[in-house]
């Protein structure tokens, strides 16, 4: 077959394959784009391979964590671009590693694109030289929060930044059928609102379990009796099933919760989320498939991915750590009484981040449509 009739040989790096159902959501986001908009050969570079191909229809799965030096840099000489992102993958502890690809791929001359990424925190000297250097080297950079932008200016990339939107916007739902849920002792009789909460973590180190378990109990509480409600805990990591149970133990009405336990994908949970009258979350993907939805929620921001999140929707919500068990059932009970217009406000925004989330895929179309331009004129004279 013609060179120029094959498909594009493009590899995907980043934290997939670890079992977090917005990390599978964002590469689902990236993969629907790169089908929809040209034939591709799709290399992941995945956390766990065997995860990844049973949820992604992918050409080939690599274990990034595995390869050596040299395995990576023969498995990047076959790509005609490399790709890492999206989400929250640049902070300290771990930002070095998930360049490595990138900083292989620039020494190569494969072009590289950050795509939709978040950064922070990043204080550690040695994780901002490896942001800065690998990030001023890329063709194209783009973040899906302000914040993020910012932060990457402030440690040293100073070469054009784009603010585009999380691939997770674009999402479709799978069916979930009714009775999987009430499966697992779920109700449907009265309101039903959706919590989410997260581990602390390298990426949200400041988060005191101890205080949260109690602040969201008490929240819970407030939402079954004032509301007349039932409670669900809706697991976007496996961590987060523990998470929840200690959330549970701190509540008065316990037995008007229930925890999820088992094995969803992002596509049934975003069905699921439909099912909502009003959610409460820590985790960004649980709130942007609440966008999604139009279900109205009450966001707990730990990280600056969530309040951009927040923002572009023209929430406010003050940091987790500044918030009080009294203010945040304020929030809440001031947020059940305006969900109509808080559902009316998402309709309005969201038309928009999905539009900002697609604006990444066609910056790659156009950087792959100039190098096969450019790469043209050698065949010819070949």
């Amino acid at each position: 077959m013609d060179k120029a009739n094959q498909p594009f040989r493009v590899g995907i790096s980043g934290s997939y394959g670890g079992m977090n159902l917005g990390d599978e959501a964002i590469l689902d986001g990236i993969l629907t784009q790169l089908r929809e908009s040209m034939p591709a050969e799709v290399t992941v570079f995945s956390l766990c391979p065997e995860d990844t191909k049973m949820r992604h229809q992918v050409e080939r799965v690599v274990p990034v964590r595995d390869l050596t030096r040299m395995e990576s840099t023969a498995e990047i000489d076959r790509l005609d671009l490399f790709v890492l992102g999206g989400g929250g993958i640049l902070y300290d502890r771990d930002a070095a590693v998930y360049l490595r690809e990138v900083l292989i791929a620039e020494e190569r001359g494969v072009p590289v694109v950050i795509y939709a990424v978040s950064a922070g925190p990043l204080s550690d000297p040695s994780a901002k030289q490896a942001v800065r250097a690998a990030l001023n080297a890329a063709d194209i950079v783009t973040v899906r929060d302000k914040q993020g932008r910012r932060l990457l200016e402030e440690v040293g990339v100073n070469r054009e930044i784009r603010l585009t939107a999380d691939p997770a916007l674009l999402l479709r739902e799978e069916a979930l059928p009714i009775e999987a849920i009430r499966a697992e002792g779920v109700e449907f009789e009265r309101h039903l609102v959706g919590f989410s909460v997260r581990e602390p973590g390298p990426a949200a180190p400041d988060i005191d379990p101890d205080e949260y378990y109690g602040l969201l109990a008490n929240a819970a509480d407030f939402v079954v009796e004032r509301l007349d409600a039932d409670v669900v805990f809706v697991s976007m990591e496996r961590t987060d099933v523990q998470h929840s149970h200690a959330v549970v133990a701190h509540m008065k009405n316990a037995e008007r919760a229930e925890v999820l336990r088992r094995r969803y994908t992002p596509q049934q949970i975003l069905s699921l989320v439909g099912h909502l009258e009003f959610v409460v979350g820590m985790r960004l993907h649980f709130l942007i498939f609440s966008a999604l939805r139009e279900t109205p929620f009450v966001a707990l921001p730990y990280a600056s991915k969530v309040a951009g999140f927040i923002e572009d929707l023209e929430m406010e919500t003050p940091p987790l750590g500044s918030i009080s068990s009294g203010q945040l059932i304020a929030r809440l009970d001031r947020s059940w009484d305006t969900r109509h217009e808080i559902r009316a406000k998402i309709r309005r925004l969201l038309p928009g981040l999905k539009a900002r989330a697609r604006e990444t895929n066609q910056l790659v179309l156009e950087l792959l449509a100039r190098r096969a331009q450019a790469a043209q004129p050698a065949r010819r004279s070949a």
